[in-house]
């Protein structure tokens, strides 16, 4: 699922987006997708050259987020790689089994660089019948 909708929310020293969607598993992969629009541009339109798959386990919905984000971050700095399409397998409140895909950095101009996303003021409820989440990302 490839998603770029998301909104900036106002921080003195981070960066916060704002996400929704009508599952989780669409707030989990508008988050991802979010955070590496923030990152980077793609510079010219180029083939995927990596996929990898990713098993994640968590206490709660809003711990298996923002583990996902993080290993999403730490994959793309590991293997240099800027993931821009993510499939979820398997999504239960507590596991989530998925396949992502990008290109190389060299396709890219890194704009900003994120340390980690955090659980500082992280905000994941439903609202009416959508979903949203607020989160906060270390730069």
């Amino acid at each position: 699922m490839k998603v770029n909708k998301y909104e900036l929310i106002s921080h003195t020293a981070d960066i916060g987006i704002r996400v929704k969607a009508n599952s989780l598993e669409g707030i989990f992969c508008s988050a991802a997708s979010a955070m590496f629009d923030l990152m980077a541009k793609e510079k010219t339109p180029a083939p995927i050259t990596h996929s990898l798959e990713i098993s994640l386990n968590a206490n709660s919905q809003e711990e298996l987020v923002v583990f996902w984000l993080n290993e999403l971050l730490s994959l793309s700095q590991a293997k240099q790689v800027i993931f821009d399409e993510f499939i979820i397998n398997k999504f239960t409140n507590t596991i989530l089994e998925a396949v992502v895909k990008g290109k190389g950095f060299n396709n890219y101009a890194i704009d900003t660089e994120i340390k980690a996303a955090t659980f500082h003021e992280l905000k994941l409820n439903k609202v009416k019948n959508n979903w949203q989440l607020e989160l906060i990302f270390d730069v």
